[in-house]
């Protein structure tokens, strides 16, 4: 899949134009294998309908707020629509997004949910929380509530905004930090991730964006934190399957008390709903999409 390159373009506008222009000369290449294609991408567009037709797209979200070659990339976007149904399927993580992409005609759409390594979540989930909590520096008496990645239209603003001020409460983000947040962020690799995870209390996800299946989310429930969750796009169905509500800003700071008093009692279902996507639902259902493709 050619989604990841974009990611090592420094320079954000027009990005997507360029990344096009760079993989035309290895999308010509390709023209003449006989291969099935997994892709991720608008260089999609790039393809022949003959190689489309040997493809499985994998869309993962669609969100305008994120585009950088406006108002060429909304056409773009829109023109790769009406070629997805010449593929041989067409993957999505969400039913939220299958039906975004029905609606726009495409029919041979499944829904592959974004699975997770339950050997390694077993392992975070006997982590020592009193441990882990000291060492992210949370004591008894705060409540640790995780925001997700520090990055634009996740919301963090949002639920830092929501919660300043409020005695014994602790937002906390992880990962890339590309809104300046200047709380408690932590730009940590896995194992720790997972440890400060396990040190939080609540889990609190406000997206502007449509996104796909919140990973940050559906980990965070994983390792027991309850969540509230805003029910856009693909976290909507992330929280009507794991039963967490949605945020009402007007009284946030109660909700999370509240929710970080439900822990102990709700922890169990939301985990039992999730953990069934593990490797190898994962690799059975992309294993049998593909063998239908080939």
């Amino acid at each position: 899949m050619a989604g990841n390159i974009k990611r090592t373009y420094r320079l954000r506008r027009w990005r997507k134009l360029r990344h096009l222009a760079r993989l035309a000369p290895t999308v010509r290449e390709l023209d003449g294998a006989k291969s099935t294609f997994v892709w991720d991408d608008l260089s999609l567009l790039l393809f022949t309908p003959e190689m489309r037709a040997r493809t499985v797209f994998l869309l993962h979200h669609y969100e305008p707020l994120q585009h950088d070659s406006a108002p060429v990339e909304a056409m773009l976007w829109e023109r790769l629509f009406r070629v997805l149904p010449q593929c041989a399927a067409v993957v999505c993580v969400a039913p939220y997004w299958a039906d975004f992409l029905q609606a726009r005609g495409v029919r041979n759409v499944r829904v592959i949910y974004n699975a997770f390594d339950m050997t390694e979540v077993e392992r975070a989930r006997g982590f020592d929380r009193t441990e882990c909590r000291a060492e992210f520096g949370l004591s008894p008496d705060v409540i640790g509530v995780y925001a997700g990645k520090a990055v634009h239209w996740k919301g963090t603003e949002e639920v830092s905004a929501g919660l300043a001020g409020a005695p014994g409460l602790r937002v906390i983000t992880s990962g890339s930090n590309t809104i300046g947040f200047d709380g408690a962020h932590y730009d940590v690799e896995r194992e720790r991730y997972l440890r400060l995870l396990c040190a939080c209390d609540v889990g609190v996800f406000l997206p502007q964006m449509r996104e796909g299946w919140s990973r940050c989310a559906a980990e965070a429930l994983l390792l027991g934190l309850p969540c509230l969750i805003r029910p856009v796009a693909g976290l909507g169905d992330l929280a009507a399957l794991t039963g967490q509500p949605a945020p009402d800003l007007g009284r946030l700071r109660a909700q999370v008390r509240e929710r970080a008093a439900a822990r102990q009692t709700e922890a169990k279902t939301a985990y039992e709903a999730l953990a069934r996507f593990d490797l190898n639902y994962f690799g059975n259902a992309w294993g049998d999409l593909l063998a239908k493709a080939a």
